[in-house]
């Protein structure tokens, strides 16, 4: 009995070591990038709704993009003050990959969600009123400190005025989505990997009114001053890249990759555009789109940059689905069309749905940037219906109702590549690498 004891004991133990060697949720060792993890993932620490497939998740996601395209699109025509950037927390939709991070000393994890197109962080408090149940308690680390309204960084996200005599802290309220929140601005350390940034600066949520503010908060990853890669100096020399695995993998995380260090050797680059109206946005200069073998037909007018309205082609990583012009979406559904040919119907935000039995007709989308072309895989132009008789062309018309001058290359078109963005020598690169 002594000996059969032993054995299933070792067997268990064996079981269970392999078990845990083997969890798909268990972050990698290396510490040169961070797990991106896709919101609606098993790995998720969040409870998401439980859709009947990926394809109606990315369906309920894309619903929302028109509200993050009308933030874009506010921010593309504006002037910027004194170098200071435009605030984020205006009307946007909610980021779809978190990454971990910790705060504080002792570091307090969270799970915050990537967005390239905003600077400033912002995390719930303690005692945040609306907040979720999972919050960063600055009572808890000896590295916090709250922000004087008296400081630049109380300017730069549009802090209220000091009082007429004395100081006070730097309190400001935003907007989110149609949510609203009120925050103070603070300091604290913010731990990404191995990596420490002392004095980080961000927003403490401590009231919310609505059900859009991201569950753990945000993190900038734009170019203005109070962006991730501006604080933390030349620790990163403002380059980091990202691959993002598909909605479809639920359990394999993709990754953020923070400095030079670690990134692709050999890479296709496009120049990395300014817009000194807004510094944040990572433009590109998108100079064509083919379908199959066609050049599609485009007024160099809806793809060219300009500062000065703002039009031009952004990379995003908060939208879910392209999103282009009116005229430019236009031209390139009805060629995509001609090519598959038979009848077609509409589905959610996709208005290009035909029988998958069509599907081996589908065209190759390209996407021509000035020194690079990028031919998007068929995962990444297309989205088959819940009960997978039909397959749509995964991408949209720029919504009717906002500034309709930006064309935006969106998360789903960007999965499974590694985007490189290179802020100093000004470029971005994007390679295939299956971050599955």
């Amino acid at each position: 009995m002594g000996l059969k004891c032993a054995t299933l004991i070792l067997f268990f133990t064996m079981f269970v070591a392999s078990s845990i060697a083997i969890d798909p949720c268990t972050s990698k060792p290396d510490e040169a990038g961070l797990t991106v993890i896709p919101i609606f993932g098993k790995c998720s620490p969040f409870d998401p709704p439980k859709p009947d497939s990926w394809a109606q998740t990315v369906i309920n996601m894309a619903s929302k993009d028109p509200a993050r395209l009308k933030y874009l699109s506010t921010l593309v025509g504006q002037k910027s003050v004194v170098s200071a950037p435009i605030a984020s927390g205006q009307a946007f939709n909610i980021g779809n990959y978190v990454v971990r991070v910790k705060i504080g000393t002792p570091g307090q994890l969270m799970f915050m969600v990537l967005d390239t197109s905003t600077d400033e962080a912002f995390v719930p408090c303690s005692g945040c009123v609306g907040c979720s149940a999972t919050t960063f308690s600055p009572k808890d680390s000896t590295s916090y400190g709250p922000l004087d309204c008296s400081v630049p960084q109380c300017g730069q996200v549009r802090g209220l005025q000091c009082p007429s005599t004395g100081a006070g802290a730097c309190a400001f309220n935003q907007s989110y989505a149609g949510s609203t929140f009120s925050a103070t601005l603070v300091q604290d350390s913010l731990r990404l990997a191995s990596d420490v940034v002392p004095g980080y600066s961000f927003g403490c949520v401590n009231a919310i009114s609505g059900e859009s503010i991201p569950a753990q908060g945000l993190l900038g990853l734009g170019r203005g001053p109070l962006s991730l890669l501006s604080q933390s100096g030349g620790l990163y020399s403002g380059v980091f890249s990202y691959c993002l695995p598909s909605f479809k993998s639920y359990y394999f995380s993709g990754s953020l990759k923070l400095g030079p260090v670690g990134q692709p050797k050999s890479i296709r680059t496009t120049p990395l555009l300014r817009n000194p109206h807004r510094p944040s946005l990572y433009y590109v200069n998108l100079t064509g789109i083919s379908v199959g073998k066609v050049l599609v037909p485009v007024p160099s007018e809806y793809l060219a940059f300009d500062p000065n309205t703002g039009s031009g082609t952004i990379i995003d990583s908060g939208t879910v689905i392209t999103r282009f012009v009116e005229p430019v979406y236009n031209a390139v559904r009805d060629e995509f069309r001609k090519q598959v040919g038979g009848t077609f119907s509409s589905l959610g935000a996709f208005d290009t749905c035909f029988v998958k039995t069509y599907e081996n007709l589908a065209p190759t989308v390209t996407l021509h940037f000035t020194g690079l072309d990028l031919k998007l895989p068929l995962e990444n132009s297309l989205i088959h219906s819940s009960a997978g008789s039909l397959a749509c062309l995964a991408m949209a018309a720029a919504p009717s109702n906002v500034n309709s001058v930006l064309n935006v290359i969106a998360n789903l078109q960007q999965q499974n590549l590694r985007i490189l963005f290179d802020t100093i020598n000004n470029k971005v690169g994007i390679a295939r690498e299956l971050c599955n």
